[in-house]
């Protein structure tokens, strides 16, 4: 191996040594290169160097490229175009490349910068910034030669990471020093108690900091403190008020200025505008007009009783012209409310309209729903239509003078899928829905005076169920809870008590902003309406045709009172309640989808127990509910046939079509089923499975019927079997039933004992299945569906 070795290093040094006859100059080599690109042998793309005596790839400029990056994470193209050598067109095209490949790196200005570059620029920076506690922007900028917005943009992301500080106004500060700027506003803030300019406010901290640290003190700009206030007022950790931006009105001297009116007005039962002017406030008029409502009993002297306030109250020329502006309202004799008080309880209690419990009796039902449920038809888009109450009751605003309450010296307060079949449309036939009649005659055939009369009752009737839908009382006791300083106005037991005339005058407001936001989300649930009863519909049609077409194998069964029970618990089980839970639980969305109710959208199956179908039924309107009740026990019997015609009267009562199975469509079903079930037999591989599917396709072969049977119905569909299929058939049929029958009680066995030998004879039996019986009646059931089918 040695000497080998050496050999090759000989002929190595020889050939090193050796020289050529043949020399080719600069130009040759040119030539030749131009040559090989002209004849396609070199196709990349070759370029020249600065010096014009080296050829570069495109790639491997690419290459030395990224290797300048990876050195020194920052590179100029221009310095790069003179330590590679290239001309600097070429350098900027292919580092336009590098940076589109690698998205952490950006081209700016002329530069190639990377990620991880940025990321030790700003582990200095935050170096630098903790021991100085601030650095400016421009700073930053200046020494890395770039410009301010760039800083902004890397320092922001990294903010909180790498750069441990805030950015505000410009300036990076530690948070150290952030919460020793925001102790002193906060101080500053709550120190002041006139109402005070901040800028000015501001000015005072800085030359504070400036006497604190002395000329090599962290300057700190105004928006700064600005910024920090602004944070410190949301929080409400500082209380009061901003006017413009600069104008700092403290909480506690707006405290003071409202203590010192009331006090002066308690005191003197008037006060004057040069009273308020000496409190500082620039408006007296305006501050005096307050939101709020009086009793003027309280400030009139107390000989004067209700109905002499009333008078007064008359005569007083600046409420008469509040009260023609509609900004005042009287109730009682006494009682005066601002409308922007009003305004203030309505708008509280409007957020809290959800929670009133309305509810609508049969009366308020037609009301709001005029036209019945049952008369719109599926896809029409025609749905009942809502009408406003058109609830005008007049609020009593006026003063009573025929009583004479207890004087008040208040103060002003404020304050199934089936199998997926072929459907022929064009012979689809479909039961008539019943029609209803939309209006029905009188029986009483009475004078005009009597037509006058009743139609007087029935206005009388519809008033009386159009006021408890929102009762006065509900509205009192709403009305205490957002303003509970009116409870001194009394008790709700009188009449014209102001407080059961402000609920009279809530009420229409409360009803028409009811009806809008009900209108509102009925005509956004049309939509909706529209789609899921459309969806039902066509789960309806999938669902009635596969039930009647296995319904027809139930005759076969008549004979055997028995087996036909148990098929008819079968198929109640297995396909009527999931068709009755799909038609309960979507009649009931569309019910409150049509009463404006909010409504969750779920596309799940949900199994439903009796207790929940029966309530959902209950909860249906006028003979839909009966009609639905009677299908829930017709789920609950003993016959489909019954179930189905229960199943008919719903849906024709919900406006739904009940498809009928005719004969050309029942062939084709049948067909598809026949294809499907040989299918299964064809493909199935597990034995217990096995056996009921091709106890199905015999069944259908011998009848031309569909059936579906439990485990314990298929003995008797295989005796039955018996005279209509070959003899050899049935008898590997029966012995693989009893052998499935035995190999289901041993593997019960072996799991309650858990005994060897049980586990080996149902082991031992299960292999007589899968390796005998199993292709032994496959072949057979297969081959009879060939013949038949030829």
């Amino acid at each position: 191996m040695d000497a080998e070795l050496l050999e090759l290093q000989r002929q190595l040094e020889a050939a090193q040594s050796a020289r050529s006859n043949v020399r080719l100059s600069e130009r040759n080599v040119v030539e030749l290169v131009q040559k090989l690109q002209e004849r396609g042998i070199i196709d990349f793309e070759l370029l020249h160097t600065s010096s014009g005596k080296e050829y570069i790839t495109s790639d491997h400029l690419k290459h030395e490229i990224k290797m300048e990056l990876k050195k020194r994470g920052r590179a100029s193209l221009v310095d790069l175009s003179d330590i590679l050598g290239v001309d600097l067109y070429h350098v900027e095209r292919q580092s336009q490349r590098v940076v589109a490949d690698d998205p952490s790196l950006m081209l700016i200005n002329g530069e190639i910068m990377s990620q991880s570059y940025w990321d030790t620029v700003t582990e200095e920076i935050n170096e630098k910034l903790q021991e100085r506690s601030q650095i400016a922007l421009a700073e930053i900028a200046a020494q890395l030669h770039i410009g301010s917005e760039l800083v902004v943009n890397i320092l922001e992301p990294r903010l909180g990471t790498i750069v441990k500080g805030r950015l505000e106004g410009g300036q990076l500060y530690t948070p150290a020093y952030v919460s020793r700027i925001t102790a002193m506003v906060r101080g500053a803030a709550r120190g002041i108690t006139v109402p005070t300019n901040l800028p000015s406010v501001w000015n005072t901290l800085q030359l504070q900091l400036q006497e604190m640290h002395g000329a090599s003190g962290v300057s700190v700009e105004g928006s700064f403190f600005q910024s920090i206030f602004n944070g410190l007022l949301k929080e409400g950790a500082v209380l009061g008020s901003v006017r413009a931006g600069v104008q700092w009105t403290p909480a506690v001297f707006a405290h003071a200025q409202k203590e010192s009116v009331d006090a002066f007005f308690s005191q003197n039962s008037y006060i004057g505008y040069e009273v308020l002017q000496k409190l500082a406030i620039p408006q007296p008029k305006q501050y005096l007009e307050i939101s709020r409502w009086i009793d003027a009993l309280s400030v009139l002297p107390s000989y004067i009783t209700g109905p002499d306030a009333t008078k007064i109250l008359s005569l007083c020329p600046s409420l008469q012209k509040a009260i023609k502006s509609s900004k005042a309202v009287v109730f009682g004799e006494s009682c005066v409310f601002s409308n922007a008080f009003i305004k203030g309880i309505f708008d509280r209690l409007e957020k809290q309209i959800d929670s009133f419990g309305i509810k609508h009796s049969a009366g308020q039902e037609k009301l709001l729903n005029p036209t019945p449920s049952s008369e719109h038809r599926i896809g029409s888009g025609q749905f009942s239509d809502v009408k406003d109450l058109g609830d005008n009751d007049a609020s009593s605003t006026g003063a009573s003078s025929d009583r004479g309450p207890k004087k008040k010296r208040g103060k002003v307060s404020g304050s199934t899928k089936g199998i997926t079949l072929e459907k022929d449309d064009e012979n689809d036939e479909s039961i008539p829905i019943k029609g209803k009649k939309a209006h029905r005659k009188n029986k009483d055939a009475g004078s005009s005076g009597d037509a006058k009369h009743g139609g007087k009752k029935a206005s009388e009737k519809t008033k009386e169920e159009n006021t408890n839908i929102f009762p006065c009382e509900l509205i009192e006791q709403k009305v205490l809870t957002v303003a509970p300083e009116l409870e001194e106005l009394g008790g709700s037991d009188d009449l014209n008590g102001p407080l059961k005339l402000l609920a009279s005058h809530l009420r229409p407001m409360l009803m028409d902003s009811w009806m809008k936001k009900r209108n509102t989300m009925l005509s956004e649930n049309a939509e909706r309406r529209r789609r899921l009863l459309d969806n039902l519909q066509k789960q309806l049609d999938e669902a009635v045709l596969d039930m009647q077409l296995y319904e027809k194998s139930l005759d076969v069964f008549e004979d055997d009172p028995a087996t036909s029970a148990i098929l008819h618990k079968h198929l109640l089980r297995t396909m009527g309640a999931p068709v009755v839970d799909k038609i309960l639980l979507t009649l009931d969305k569309d019910n409150k989808l049509k009463n404006g109710m909010e409504v969750e959208d779920s596309e799940e199956n949900v199994q439903l127990s009796t207790a929940d179908r029966t309530s959902l039924a209950k909860d249906l309107p006028g003979s839909l509910s009966v009609k639905a009740q009677a299908l829930v026990e017709a789920l609950e019997g003993k016959r489909f046939d019954s179930f189905m015609d229960a199943l008919r009267d719903t849906a024709e009562e919900s406006g739904l079509l009940f498809k009928k199975l005719d004969k050309r469509l029942e062939r084709s079903m049948l067909h598809s089923y026949r294809k499907d079930l040989t299918a299964q037999v064809s493909s199935e591989n597990d034995p217990i499975s096995f056996l009921p599917k091709v106890v199905a396709l015999l069944f259908l072969q011998a009848y031309n019927k569909a059936l579906q049977a439990p485990g314990r119905a298929v003995g008797a569909v295989i005796a039955l079997l018996k005279d209509k299929i070959p003899a050899s058939t049935h008898k590997v049929l029966a012995d693989y039933h009893s052998t499935t029958v035995k190999v289901l009680a041993l593997q019960a066995a072996a799991t309650e004992d858990e005994e060897d030998c049980t586990t080996d004879r149902m082991l031992e039996r299960k292999e007589d299945l899968e390796e005998r019986l199993m292709p032994e009646l496959k072949s057979l059931v297969l081959g009879t569906s060939k013949d038949s089918k030829e």
